[in-house]
């Protein structure tokens, strides 16, 4: 087999009209193939409801890739881990308390078998042996890490050459004994993950699979950050030096990641801690620049030119020089002027229910759900427990704000009822759904229920809140500054540029720009800039409005020429 220089660019973590700058970058660092996941929950927001179009045109971005001279390695799972919200398995999945994922379930499998109906014949036209581009692909993903199915397997593999691939297939999984049993398929290629140890790694990979040439689809040369850890980073030169020691082993290699991108709106995903992944959630900040080689904005960094000389030794075409970036935006200030009380623009829907119904019983991929009951008084001050809490809420009691709740943490306060009743209101948002593990299927909301005492409060109203679209807010309505708050201002440019927008002194909430969720932002760090890519920018005004869940000292933004992540 021809030795594989890849790198990974998920091309729904960057704007298409940037596809094609961020590909030239990975050839301009001397690799020949990108590799990307296929995000099926991008696909499929609904059951039955496609999307293939802007930043889901997957066929596009292939061509573009295929354009600028390099083969693609397509992994489209279903499920893709990747940081990515619930693994790339589509929310609408756990709306059944009984769902069963990543297994050989009749139910799951009906719906991996539409979503392959849909997705795969874009790939298959676009397969060398056609005369394209893609020159493998990936059964499922990491499945050791998870199960030890081998009729779901088959049945994948089997889903894919009957849609048409005939290009080789393989899997991917940790080097570690029990991961490359439980994932490795009879006929289809193993590939290994790993960070370091080149050589420990492909030894074991030779041990259970001696036929398999080494290959790493995942090097992972940088890493993720969650919500309030430090932010991470790798010596370029020692992943070089890795880099150099498998190539010159005559091994393929896929950086993971050559470019990361952005976790725009609600995608980032989460983790639980612990060394069997079932602990304390932790979820992934909005950026994934990944302290890759090429950065969030497309720039070369200190790693793209160790990485840049290793390849290029092992490169048989030439090394293109990489294109220079245009200048940022000036730095300055946006003042936010106009604001709305988050409850004085509630949806009118609302769900009664015994039992407060999770977000995806509600149909709501993420966002908010305002729940409300009425606690029967008087009564002392008992801990009002929220069970299944995912993932922080704020709680009211009779209008007043209380007690700001998280999972994990705090989960329960004491609340009286002095009187003969008291309203009890729990606004609740989600965070990422957990995308790797034993614990994937995370369901939004209040998944156990709320307890006074031992008591539970039943007689739900439910009011869910999305955020994908803020182009109806009542603006004008009313005027506030603390609580949860909707703030709105205008960012005035020459021409559009890329920028980093700052929020020092807000705490916790979302951004968007000209409508576009750019995501979260927190002041738990480490992230403390989110990338304002250039496309969702026009000359003249630009309406940013930021809804701030805690309160800030200021409604103004800042805008900045640097990234920082920590």
């Amino acid at each position: 087999m021809t030795q594989v220089l890849s790198g990974a660019m998920h091309y729904f973590r960057v704007l298409p009209e940037q596809w094609r700058q961020r590909l030239a970058m990975l050839r301009a660092m001397g690799l020949d193939t990108v590799e990307t996941y296929v995000a099926w929950n991008l696909h499929e927001p609904r059951p039955g409801h496609f999307d293939f179009t802007g930043r889901a045109d997957l066929g596009r971005f292939l061509d573009l890739a295929a354009e600028e001279g390099l083969s693609a390695i397509v992994r489209p799972g279903p499920y893709i881990c990747a940081e990515w919200d619930n693994g790339g398995l589509p929310w609408w999945l756990l709306a059944d308390r009984g769902a069963r994922l990543r297994c050989h379930d009749e139910t799951f499998l009906g719906h991996v078998g539409r979503f392959f109906d849909e997705v795969i014949p874009i790939v298959a036209d676009r397969q060398v042996t056609r005369g394209g581009n893609v020159s493998m692909v990936q059964v499922e993903n990491e499945y050791g890490s998870y199960g030890s199915d081998r009729r779901y397997l088959t049945w994948l593999a089997d889903g894919l050459r009957e849609r048409g691939l005939d290009v080789p297939l393989f899997t991917s999984d940790g080097a570690i004994d029990h991961m490359l049993t439980g994932g490795t398929l009879p006929g289809v290629r193993a590939t290994v993950n790993f960070g370091s140890d080149p050589e420990g790694s492909f030894a074991e990979l030779a041990r259970h699979l001696p036929g398999d040439p080494p290959a790493c689809m995942e090097f992972w040369n940088g890493w993720f950050d969650h919500w309030g850890d430090t932010h991470t980073t790798r010596d370029a030169a020692e992943v070089a030096g890795l880099l150099e020691r498998m190539l010159a082993a005559g091994a393929s290699v896929n950086l993971y990641m050559a470019h990361g991108g952005t976790n725009f709106g609600t995608w980032a995903g989460a983790n639980l801690g612990g060394d069997l992944q079932d602990g304390d959630y932790q979820p992934t900040v909005t950026s994934y620049d990944y302290d890759a080689a090429i950065d969030e904005r497309g720039a070369p960094t200190e790693k793209f030119w160790a990485f840049r000389k290793v390849l290029a030794a092992h490169q048989e075409r030439p090394v293109p020089e990489p294109e220079p970036l245009p200048p940022t935006l000036p730095p300055g200030t946006v003042e936010l002027t106009q604001s709305l009380r988050l409850f004085d623009a509630l949806p009118e829907t609302a769900v009664r229910s015994a039992q407060p119904p999770t977000f995806e019983e509600l149909g709501l991929p993420h966002g908010l759900v305002l729940y409300r009951a009425t606690l029967p008084g008087p009564r002392r001050p008992y801990a009002l427990c929220v069970d299944g809490l995912a993932d922080r809420a704020h709680l009211f009691v009779d209008g007043e704000p209380g007690a700001v709740l998280e999972r994990d943490r705090l989960t329960g306060v004491p609340v009286a009822v002095p009187g003969p009743s008291a309203v009890v209101e729990l606004l609740v948002e989600s965070m990422g759904r957990v995308n790797y593990g034993p614990r994937l299927g995370d369901r939004k909301g209040i998944a156990g229920g709320v307890r006074h005492e031992r008591q539970y409060v039943h007689d739900w109203e439910a009011v869910p809140i999305p955020l994908e679209d803020v182009s109806g807010l009542p603006w004008g309505r009313t005027g506030a500054t603390t609580g949860p708050v909707f703030h709105r201002g205008t960012l005035t440019v020459a021409e559009p540029r890329d920028a980093y927008l700052a929020l020092p002194g807000w705490t916790k909430g979302y951004v968007w720009v000209n409508g576009f969720c750019l995501g979260r932002y927190w002041d738990r760090g480490p992230q403390r800039t989110l990338y304002l890519p250039w496309p969702l920018l026009r000359a003249g005004g630009n309406e940013i409005v930021v809804l701030e869940l805690d309160g800030c000292r200021q409604p103004v933004v800042e805008i900045r020429e640097q990234a920082d992540l920590g």
